[in-house]
């Protein structure tokens, strides 16, 4: 099996390469965008960058009409920052990622105008399909950290897998928030849902879990979209709340099973 780390670190190795991904954190962008970003730099070569940034699973291409739009995939920096940072600092850095992730926005005003966004994540988990599906939904109360519940308030989760199932967070008696609508599924391949996540007012929300059987291993992929009236920083923070959610508790609570 190819040492995935030896291609991660092959895909960081390049300053254009590492500048690619400092503009798909920005947003994502088209080929041609990335192109025109780098004028000194042959379309070709363009390519091959975005092709080795593939490869080391950094980079997430999807087909737009004739378009390919290509999204920054921050989880493996997730996984190596565990494996060489992480055991290292101990609790410390786990504490520290956990905060940045749930941090609120404090005192940002809201825009006025309505924006979009959207984020796109793989993450490759060594378990079966089934068994991941069910971590997900069945099982999300056993991993999913991230609250709504007031503070000091103890709650629990539970996540029915059905069309017009929810995913609920309960706290108290009849208090509680709706984190997702289940509108489609298709066990164990597919499961897509409505919901805020955490944001507030008139936003649109909707997110979607593919699982894909590779050998014993199954790769997570998540498309999360959202529109309406968004503050400027919830992208970044929702990015990384999927890839600690997905790429970290996700992860280990499937693997370490």
């Amino acid at each position: 099996m190819k040492d995935e780390l030896s291609t991660l670190f092959k895909a960081l190795g390049h300053p254009i390469r590492r500048e690619i991904l400092d503009l798909l954190k920005q947003s994502a962008r088209t080929t041609g965008e990335l192109n025109d970003h780098f004028p000194e730099v042959t379309r070709y070569a363009i390519m091959k960058h975005l092709t080795i940034l593939e490869e080391g699973n950094l980079v997430v291409v999807k087909r737009e009409g004739k378009y390919r739009r290509n999204y920054l995939n921050a989880v493996p920096l997730q996984d190596m920052h565990n494996r060489w940072v992480g055991k290292y600092m101990g609790s410390t850095a786990n504490s520290l990622l956990t905060l940045r992730s749930l941090a609120e926005n404090k005192g940002g005003e809201p825009m006025e105008q309505s924006k979009v966004f959207r984020i796109e994540q793989e993450v490759m988990i060594q378990a079966s399909r089934k068994q991941v599906f069910k971590a997900l939904t069945e099982q999300a109360g056993d991993w999913w950290e991230f609250k709504l519940a007031p503070e000091g308030v103890d709650s629990e989760f539970t996540f029915n897998p059905v069309p017009g199932g929810q995913f609920i967070e309960k706290w108290r008696e009849d208090e509680g928030a709706l984190w997702g609508t289940v509108y489609y599924v298709n066990a164990p391949e597919e499961i897509r849902l409505h919901g805020h996540l955490g944001m507030q007012g008139a936003v649109n929300s909707a997110y979607t879990y593919r699982l894909i059987e590779k050998g014993d291993a199954t790769l997570l992929q998540l498309s999360h979209t959202a529109s309406g009236v968004i503050e400027e920083d919830w992208e970044e923070k929702h990015s990384e709340g999927w890839n600690y959610l997905l790429g970290t508790l996700l992860k280990n609570y499937v693997e370490l099973k």
